[in-house]
């Protein structure tokens, strides 16, 4: 696969090299230069597979010039662990549940298929391999576990202090070994920015091997490709004409949606997305009147969500070659606050006896508020609601159940190191390890 960046650079890559980088050098995120266009047939040929399956067909295609078959089989057999269910709540309206992993959020699929790929590529090389990433919440703890004692890795999960549930803060500061969580005096975007700074820093790079975790990786996005495959292929009715499926996608730093535009621009036949966030809703507003303004972001009890200047966005903006229309016309902005996302997880618990958590109400009255009487709904549930007890408790009293793999968290001695919101301080850290 070759890939180009979305900054000014006419360069092309292979997909090792930027999987390695994060970013490109000139500051720009990758994208596929192409993708494989396959006949109908490829995707209904799939139907009634599991979603492993489903993945060694997909990345045999996509990454046959970048790993040899062995590899790509070793990849998807350690990342591809868990499934992913796909739960009818009426006759039009499916919900894809990707929180089955190990931390409970549909991260894992893009953080375990990564510390996969680094994990072969550090052994064929011999180097150690440093990841840096920023979190708003699920990102740290998938990459903590994906990458916990891999050979060859250490990790720097940097994340705003305060502004993390106290479960998912304990998913990813309590592991130790490879991976040191570093709790910023800041939000998620100052996090973000300081990621950016340490790829730009020359002495940093010149001693590290950097690489990052979080979506801004096209590492991340290749596996999340694979379970709106997995979805899209199992709603298509076989030899029937094909429904119009409208896809409807929680969203803070727009990786999972950059995802499924990547799957619909290789022939996956979804109709429609939307682009369903908190009150930190700067993609709706663009779709809206295509100016796009960056902003402070604002807390919320979709917590992952609270991104003000989404990385992923740029993306989308080089796909769709910046022209508003086009993108509006595909994508469907939507965006509610705590009081309209706690009523919906309440609402969906009476009308039908499942629990949502915040992300995933989010996502659900995006679909509600965009579809047609035609539209068959995919919502993306995100994240399981006992990651978020607190406000789950306070909506729906009595009808969480904790999984025992968070119950046993309580007891676990958090281990962070406060810095600054200062690269300085950052740059410390991540040399003196």
């Amino acid at each position: 696969m070759r890939l180009y960046s979305t900054g000014s650079s006419p360069d092309r890559t292979d997909f090792r090299t930027a999987v390695k980088r994060g970013l490109a050098p000139d500051g720009g995120l990758f994208l596929p230069e192409r993708l494989p266009q396959p006949a109908p047939s490829f995707w209904s040929e799939m139907k009634g597979t599991c979603i492993k399956d489903k993945a060694h067909r997909v990345f045999d295609l996509l990454l046959e010039d970048d790993f040899s078959s062995e590899q790509r089989h070793e990849i998807v057999e350690r990342a591809f662990t868990f499934d992913a269910p796909l739960v009818t709540l009426d006759d039009r309206t499916r919900i894809l549940e990707l929180f089955h992993g190990p931390t409970l959020a549909f991260k894992d699929f893009g953080a375990r298929t990564m510390a996969a790929i680094l994990s072969v590529l550090a052994a064929e090389q011999g180097e150690k391999i440093t990841i840096v990433t920023a979190t708003s919440g699920d990102t740290g703890a998938a990459v903590a576990h994906g990458f916990h004692k891999a050979p060859g890795v250490e990790v720097f999960i940097l994340y705003p202090g305060g502004q993390v549930s106290p479960l998912q803060e304990k998913q990813f500061t309590t592991l130790g070994d490879n991976i040191t969580a570093l709790e910023v005096e800041g939000t998620f975007d100052d996090c973000q920015r300081l990621v950016k700074a340490c790829f730009s820093d020359e002495s940093i790079r010149s001693q590290k091997q950097l690489t990052t975790a979080n979506s801004i990786n096209i590492a991340r996005l290749l596996p999340q490709m694979i379970y709106y495959i997995h979805a899209v292929v199992e709603i298509q009715p076989a030899g029937r004409e094909l429904l119009p499926i409208l896809c409807s996608v929680p969203s803070g730093n727009f990786g999972n949606l950059t995802a499924g535009l990547l799957a619909r621009n290789m022939g996956l036949p979804v109709s429609r997305f939307v682009a369903a966030t908190n009150i930190n809703h700067v993609v709706p507003d663009y779709l809206e009147d295509g100016s796009f303004q960056s902003k402070p972001s604002i807390r919320t009890i979709s917590n992952a969500m609270d991104v003000g200047n989404p990385s992923n966005f740029d993306r989308m903006l080089d796909m769709y070659d910046h022209d508003h229309k086009k993108m509006a016309g595909d994508i469907k902005g939507a965006w509610f606050d705590d009081e309209k996302t706690g009523r919906a997880i309440r609402d969906v618990w009476q009308r039908h006896r499942y629990l949502m958590d915040p992300h995933t109400a989010v996502g659900y009255l995006g679909y509600l508020e965009h579809r047609t009487p035609e539209d068959h709904g995919l919502i993306l549930a995100t994240a399981h609601p006992a990651k978020f007890p607190e406000t789950i408790n306070k909506l729906v009293p009595g009808a969480l159940d904790t999984p025992d793999k968070l119950t046993r968290l309580a007891g676990k001695e958090k281990k962070s190191l406060p810095v600054p919101a200062d690269i300085r301080a950052v740059k410390e850290r991540l040399l003196g390890s």
